[in-house]
């Protein structure tokens, strides 16, 4: 089976290959505390046909008080063979059609070296649009072994961006919305400082997609996004958000681009944002 080379795939190509003996297809909902229904509580009301829920609070280091911070490999490969998947798969994983989650799961995968991950252009939300199937309830899945490894280049720590507001090494790209980002208004999460990293650029995620059809916006659109908010392209990046979850839209943006050589700052705002943390911008970039 040949797999296209941009990391997203169509309904239809997702339609015609749902049934092959190598595809496991992921469900990595996600919405911000407090929102309900949960996500899992979604996910058991429709879902695609086989999909097995992907959590992105349980796929996380669970000794760190941070939101969802990336686990060991060990830790990865122990919780993505609970779900069924071996390494020889090709996964395909989608969200509600918001753009929240997908692209974070999509980078923990390549973040843990397999490669064969694609993403579903237009989520749940397209695909019941054009009344294709939905099922309810768990899918148990027979676990599987998957074998993860770490390769910390496409990750960012505290430290390392506290050091880049000096060295300016890399561009970072901040993905909340402006608002949040000038320090116009309050974070989502309590005791968290506004405003944002010195030096970081603005490229609100929720600007990359059409919000009716949940399809990503086309290629030209995507660059003119980021260059038009001060981005050279060809300089290195490092993506941040509210908690390095709506970053990925950010980061899988860029690899559309050709640009596959980013980094995600995993602790994202709500580590740097704390009241102990850094010093912090406000303003337009």
């Amino acid at each position: 089976m040949t797999t296209p080379a941009d990391p997203l795939v169509s309904t239809e190509w997702l339609a015609a290959h749902i049934g092959d003996a190598n595809m496991k297809v992921l469900d990595a909902t996600f919405k911000l505390p407090g929102v309900l229904p949960l996500p899992k509580d979604d996910y058991l009301a429709a879902h695609l046909p086989g999909a097995v829920f992907f959590d992105v609070d349980a796929v996380s280091d669970h000794s760190n008080p941070l939101p969802h911070m990336f686990p060991t490999a060990e830790q990865f490969g122990r919780d993505v063979g609970n779900l069924g998947i071996c390494n020889a798969d090709t996964v395909v994983i989608y969200d509600a059609g918001g753009w929240v989650a997908a692209p974070r799961a999509w980078w923990m995968f390549l973040s843990y070296g397999h490669n064969n991950v694609r993403i579903l252009n237009g989520g749940l939300k397209k695909w019941r649009a054009e009344g294709r199937p939905v099922d309810s309830g768990e899918v148990k899945p027979k676990p599987a072994t998957f074998k993860a490894s770490y390769d910390p280049k496409r990750v960012r720590s505290m430290q390392q961006l506290v050091a880049n507001v000096e060295s300016r090494a890399e561009q970072v790209i901040d993905a909340r919305p402006a608002e949040r980002f000038e320090g116009r208004a309050a974070e989502p999460r309590p005791g968290i400082r506004s405003g944002h990293i010195p030096g970081a650029r603005n490229v609100p995620y929720a600007g990359l997609f059409n919000a009716a059809t949940g399809e990503m916006k086309p290629l030209d659109d995507l660059r003119a996004a980021f260059t038009g908010a001060g981005v050279k392209l060809d300089a290195p990046i490092v993506t941040s958000c509210g908690s390095g979850v709506s970053a990925g839209v950010l980061t899988l943006a860029l690899y559309r681009l050709g640009i596959t050589e980013t980094a995600l700052y995993d602790g994202s705002w709500s580590e740097w944002g704390q009241e102990s943390g850094p010093p912090i911008a406000s303003g337009p970039a």
